[in-house]
């Protein structure tokens, strides 16, 4: 077994049904389905657990009190014991072959394979609850020898039905290889779907901040840019339905609550931003939560004085117009 598919959950019992269903539907089964729980209370866990008696496929679920998505993704990271990785939120579901698309696509490449002891994967595994065992070998990689070759994974689409994209807008002509951040440098619109060696992701864990239960996903994705690229494959494997309730429509209660972490998304990207006029938004909302989150402007931080001078007049935008 090569591939986990992760869903972080809370409180999302009915959702989960229909990513169940399209696992279910899966042409290929060979892929194990690890759910985080984030401290539901909806009895998230029976469901599972009848879903686990049916033996359709391989369920693991862990549960976990309640600490946000991203604490929720590294206990995922740190427990999956396969070669690849794909979060699969609770409101999005798989195309029917996406899983067989996906492992044929990744025996295509050429993956260095990591060496080392797996002196990392313990973690939470006591806390959990096992809906189905699972009969997969531990990986071999160390999350300190793991950085063999310049593949993070894999780049799709993600679109609202198998032949619409979110945007309307695809991937950019003729690219095969590309960072994440460059593929929308280059103009692309919309959501993807990342399907990461595992091992790279042990790499870079999202940071837990006390107090704090979000962090920007494209925080941790910039750092892995710096380092790797994606192989592009042009065709969607997701179909997200966004829901009232989701992370994505709650972006401003999210930025009032993680300050902290939103600093730390918009310190990173106002100075890997090519000068644009991105990059100036970028240093206004950089000046904005080094302020509400109590960071000074210092010159340790990476950004030049003049860079600091330039984000003056977008700060003061953003606070004319209320859209932090």
């Amino acid at each position: 077994m090569k591939l986990t598919i992760f869903t972080p959950t809370y409180n999302r019992k009915e959702l989960l049904k229909r990513a169940y269903e399209s696992l279910k539907a899966q042409t290929c089964k060979d892929f194990c389905w690890l759910i985080v729980d984030d401290g539901s209370t909806d009895d998230t866990a029976s469901a599972v657990e009848e879903w686990g008696r049916e033996g359709i496929i391989p369920i693991e679920y862990l549960y976990f009190e309640n600490g946000g998505k991203m604490r929720a993704h590294n206990r995922g990271v740190e427990n999956c014991r396969t070669e690849w990785f794909l979060c699969l939120d609770s409101d999005d579901r798989l195309v029917p072959d996406a899983v067989e698309e996906i492992l044929r696509f990744a025996d295509s490449l050429d993956v260095s394979k990591p060496t080392g002891s797996p002196d990392t994967m313990a973690g939470g595994r006591e806390e959990g609850i096992l809906a189905d065992s699972l009969d997969v070998s531990k990986p071999t990689g160390s999350p300190d020898t793991a950085v063999g070759g310049s593949i993070a994974g894999i780049i799709a689409h993600k679109g609202r039905s198998d032949t619409e994209l979110l945007s309307g807008v695809g991937f950019p002509k003729g690219v095969e290889r590309s960072t994440l951040y460059g593929l929308y440098l280059k103009g692309f619109k919309g959501e993807t779907t990342l399907v990461f060696r595992t091992d790279v992701l042990r790499r870079y864990p999202f940071p837990e901040i006390e107090g704090e239960k979000y962090v920007p996903e494209d925080y941790i994705y910039d750092k892995i840019d710096a380092e790797y690229e994606y192989i592009v494959l042009d065709r969607i494997l997701t179909v997200c339905e966004l829901i009232s309730e989701g992370y994505t429509d709650s972006v401003r209660r999210l930025k009032e609550d993680n300050k902290q972490a939103w600093y730390l998304y918009y310190e990173q990207r106002a100075r890997i931003t090519p000068m644009s006029l991105l990059k100036l938004k970028y240093l206004g909302f950089y000046r904005l939560y080094a302020g509400m989150s109590g960071h000074a402007l210092k010159e340790a931080d990476g950004i030049s004085v003049w860079d600091k001078i330039l984000g003056i007049p977008g700060e003061m935008i953003l606070k004319l117009t209320g859209k932090i």
